[in-house]
């Protein structure tokens, strides 16, 4: 099994329920094509640089989970017809770090 961190951003006019269906969805998917999920990272709504098919913002989902390239196919062939995503993107890792989450606010 290869270790991956997949992030979609959603549309920025979507409700919390929405974006909470959306990330059930996304790790339900995971755990049906024989992979697992390891860690759910909501990174909330963000900022763009520039404008992305007219939205300024979007709601990042941040999955780093285990699986095969058939876990994969199926992963990128549903956010390829999601019409609540804006953009996605899948990165291959030999090793996962699970401890470390960049953007939580430090709670002094």
């Amino acid at each position: 099994m290869n270790f991956y961190e997949h992030t979609v951003v959603a549309k920025q006019n979507l409700s919390q329920k929405d974006v909470d269906a959306i990330e059930k969805k996304y790790s339900d998917l995971i755990k049906n094509s024989s992979g697992k999920v390891l860690k759910i990272e909501k990174w909330g709504l963000l900022n763009f640089k520039r404008k992305i098919k007219n939205y300024t913002k979007g709601y990042f989902l941040h999955f780093k989970l285990e699986g095969e390239q058939q876990t994969l196919d199926e992963i990128r062939s549903k956010t390829k017809l999601d019409n609540n995503l804006v953009r996605f993107l899948t990165v291959k890792y030999k090793k996962l770090d699970l401890e470390t989450e960049y953007f939580t606010k430090n709670k002094i």
